[in-house]
């Protein structure tokens, strides 16, 4: 098991996890501030099975709108979840 954990713009969010729901991807969305103008972001947590990790990293980078000049798109961590339990 693997944890998506994804930092994009506040304003695409809606759009991400929508497509990501409609592939049956579990998103937990957490509100997040940061970078240089302390624009609004979202964090989302994403688990899934390794080998659908690249199916989320493609929905991301087509999901999200073209970034303002020195912006990305977002921002991926993709770490170990040796451990997951829904109670």
């Amino acid at each position: 098991m693997k944890l998506v954990i994804t930092i994009i713009r506040d304003t695409d969010a809606g759009a991400v996890i929508e497509e990501l729901v409609s592939h049956s991807h579990r998103v937990t969305r957490v509100a997040s501030t940061g970078g240089f103008l302390r624009r609004g972001n979202v964090t989302l947590l994403i688990g899934v099975e390794e080998q659908h990790v690249q199916a989320v990293i493609d929905i991301l980078d087509e999901t999200c709108k073209p970034p303002d000049p020195g912006q990305c798109r977002a921002t991926i961590f993709v770490v170990d979840a040796p451990h997951f339990e829904r109670v």
